[in-house]
């Protein structure tokens, strides 16, 4: 037992922290781009018709049913630059996603897409609309009423899905790994170097990069027990 504690800590000590490095900046790029996109189109989902609804919503929830795999092959084939808009990309703005840090948040932000639009959705979906016809009777513009009357509203769903967002996009491996391919200190995220140690029979190491991840996990849990407890303090208990 000393001896694997003592491998343990020996690993930690010599860690190449830049699969984090890389994790964390890749989570929150994709966040931050999940966000806006995931509100805007709940809200085109909302206004739509019925029919129009069901169809805007399983393309945009497909992601997440979808094996991570089978969309990194979809944007393997998009953006390659061997294929016409991966070509255009490169020769219009030289911008190549394949084997690079664009391409592993791009295929973060695809997988972790749909938390973010599923929580957005649902929390415009409970907001009372009475608020809102109020505050068009004081005038209020359609801009001011979104983020000054429907946002706050929404307020612990939205961030509730950010987190979870985040936590997706954190520990995307599939699809980051098929656009961006796994390049130390560029590409590399942590869920690809814990597949490549226990390939390697790295144990420690993986255990290592492991405890992180649940270490991360349990934090972004918490957060979102205390978001969604702060909504629900109000409420009465039976």
């Amino acid at each position: 037992m000393a001896d694997s504690m003592k491998t343990i800590q020996e690993v930690f000590t010599s860690l190449d922290w830049s699969p984090l490095f890389v994790s964390l900046k890749t989570a929150v790029a994709a966040t931050v781009l999940s966000f806006f996109l995931g509100i805007f189109a709940a809200r085109k989902a909302m206004k739509a018709s019925p029919k129009q609804k069901a169809v805007l919503d399983g393309l945009l929830t497909l992601p997440m049913v979808l094996p991570p795999t089978v969309a990194g092959f979809f944007l393997l084939l998009l953006f390659s630059t061997r294929r016409p808009f991966g070509a255009w990309l490169y020769d219009t703005f030289s911008l190549k996603l394949i084997q690079s840090w664009a391409g592993c948040m791009v295929a973060a932000t695809i997988i972790a897409f749909p938390l973010m639009y599923r929580n957005a959705r649902a929390a415009f979906e409970q907001i009372d609309v009475n608020l809102v016809y109020a505050a068009r009777t004081l005038g209020m513009s359609e801009w001011n009423i979104f983020w000054r009357v429907v946002m706050p509203s929404a307020g612990p769903g939205i961030v509730a899905g950010t987190i979870l967002t985040f936590a997706r996009a954190l520990g995307e491996y599939g699809a980051t790994s098929m656009l961006a391919g796994n390049i130390p200190g560029k590409t590399a995220t942590i869920s690809q170097k814990i597949a490549m140690v226990m390939q390697d029979g790295d144990y420690a190491a993986a255990g290592v990069w492991v405890g992180i991840v649940m270490l991360i996990a349990f934090v972004i849990i918490v957060l979102m027990n205390i978001v969604l407890h702060k909504k629900m303090k109000y409420v009465k208990r039976w």
